[in-house]
C-alpha cells in the first residue's frame, strides 16, 4: 500500500520553522527533512553553486580551506538552507531527483539530473558529507546531501551536450541575459548598452544578449587589463573600457557618451552611482547583483537628479534557462570566457 503524502503549501510555508507565517526566503530557519510532501520534489545534491557576492564575502571574511568550509556548514546547519547572513544571498544547486510527490507540477521524475533555478535562500537543504571534497577555492561546492523543491519552484533538466560544471555556471546566472534581451528590445531602435562587469559570467552573457537584441553600441566595463584583453578576444563588445565600478566619476568618464541601458553584473557593493551616471536621462539601469544596495540606488538617483528607470533583476524570466544555454552554444566568445574561468579555478 502506497504511503500517503502530507499536503503542504506550494510556496513552502509548511517548511518554515522560524518565524512562522513568512515565506521561506524570509525565514530564519527551514525544515530540511527529505520526506516529500504531495507537491514536493526531493533532490540528492551533488554540487552547490554559491552566488558570486556571497562567495566573495565568505572568502574575504574566512579565507579558503577549513575556515570557509566551516562557515558554510554552520550556516546550513543553523538555518536549514544556504543563506549568507551578510549578503542575504545563496546560489543554486545541481543534483539528481530522489523522489517526486504525486501532485508535483514540476514534471520531474526520479533519476532526472537537474539544476535548481530558485535560490538556495529558500531551498530546504541538508549537508551530509561535511563538504569534505571542497577546498573553499571556488564558488562551485562538491556536496552530498538533500534538498527540497516546492510546487512553485523552478528547475531545469541538465543538457546532455555540456559538462555539468559549465551548465551549472550558465544556469546560475541565466536570468541576466534574458532580462537584458527584454529591456534592450523594449528600448527600441539601436540603443547603446553598457555592462558593468562584462568579463564575468552574467556580464558576458548579457553582452551577447544585448547585441542579439539589436543594441547599436555595446560597451563592456571591466576592472583590469587582463579582463579587458579576454573580453576583446571574445568579440562581445564594440568597446571595452577599464574602470573601478565603485568609482562613479571613473565609470562615467570611461563610458563616455551616456548609454540607454546599463546592466550591473558586478559582485561587489558600491556600484550603484556609477551605473546611474553612465545612463542617459530616460534610460534604464538593471541591477543584476546581490551586492546592490537598492537604497543607495534610489537615493543616489535622486541626489544626481537622474531621470532613469531602475529595475531589479529577480533571476526569473520565462524561458531564461534555454535562452542562456543557447547563447553559450551559439557564441564561441561566451563559451571561451566561461571555460577560462573554470580552468583558472581548477
Amino acid at each position: 500500500m502506497e504511503t500517503a503524502h502530507p499536503i503542504g503549501s506550494p510556496y513552502g510555508l509548511h517548511r518554515v520553522l522560524d518565524p512562522v507565517g513568512v515565506l521561506p526566503q524570509q525565514a530564519r530557519r527551514l525544515d530540511p527533512d527529505p520526506s516529500p510532501y504531495a507537491d514536493e520534489v526531493v533532490v540528492d545534491v551533488e554540487r552547490l553553486n554559491l552566488d558570486a557576492a556571497s562567495y566573495r564575502q565568505l572568502r574575504e571574511q574566512h579565507g579558503t580551506g577549513d575556515a570557509v568550509r566551516a562557515a558554510v556548514l554552520a550556516i546550513v546547519a543553523e538555518r536549514g538552507k544556504m543563506q549568507n547572513p551578510v549578503t542575504g544571498s545563496g546560489g543554486m544547486l545541481l543534483g539528481t531527483v530522489r523522489a517526486a510527490g504525486p501532485d508535483s507540477p514540476l514534471g520531474l521524475a526520479p533519476g532526472d539530473r537537474i539544476a535548481t533555478l530558485v535560490s538556495l535562500t529558500l531551498t530546504p537543504l541538508r549537508i551530509t558529507d561535511g563538504l569534505a571534497d571542497w577546498d573553499g577555492r571556488a564558488e562551485q561546492v562538491p556536496c552530498r546531501g538533500t534538498a527540497v523543491l516546492f510546487g512553485r519552484s523552478i528547475a531545469a533538466v541538465l543538457p546532455d551536450d555540456l559538462p555539468d560544471a559549465l551548465a551549472l555556471s550558465v544556469l546560475d546566472v541565466c536570468g541576466a541575459p534574458a532580462l537584458t534581451d527584454r529591456v534592450v528590445r523594449e528600448a527600441g531602435g539601436a540603443p547603446a548598452v553598457c555592462v558593468l562587469g562584462g568579463g564575468g559570467k552574467s556580464g558576458s552573457l548579457s553582452l551577447a544578449a544585448a547585441r542579439r537584441a539589436g543594441a547599436g553600441r555595446v560597451v563592456a566595463l571591466v576592472p583590469t587589463e587582463t579582463e579587458a584583453t579576454a573580453v576583446r578576444a571574445a568579440g562581445l563588445a564594440d568597446e571595452v573600457v577599464i574602470a573601478d565600478a565603485r568609482d562613479p566619476v571613473a565609470v562615467a568618464t570611461a563610458v563616455g557618451a551616456p548609454v540607454d541601458v546599463t546592466v550591473v553584473c558586478v559582485d561587489v557593493p558600491g556600484c550603484e552611482h556609477g551605473a546611474i551616471m553612465a545612463t542617459a536621462d530616460g534610460g534604464t539601469v538593471v541591477f543584476f547583483s546581490m551586492a546592490t544596495s537598492f537604497a543607495a540606488a534610489a537615493l543616489g538617483a535622486e541626489g544626481l537628479a537622474a531621470d532613469v528607470r531602475m529595475l531589479v533583476g529577480n533571476g526569473y524570466v520565462p524561458g531564461h534557462a534555454a535562452f542562456a544555454l543557447e547563447l553559450l552554444r551559439a557564441e564561441p566568445g561566451v563559451r571561451d570566457l566561461f571555460t577560462a574561468r573554470e580552468t583558472d579555478r581548477s
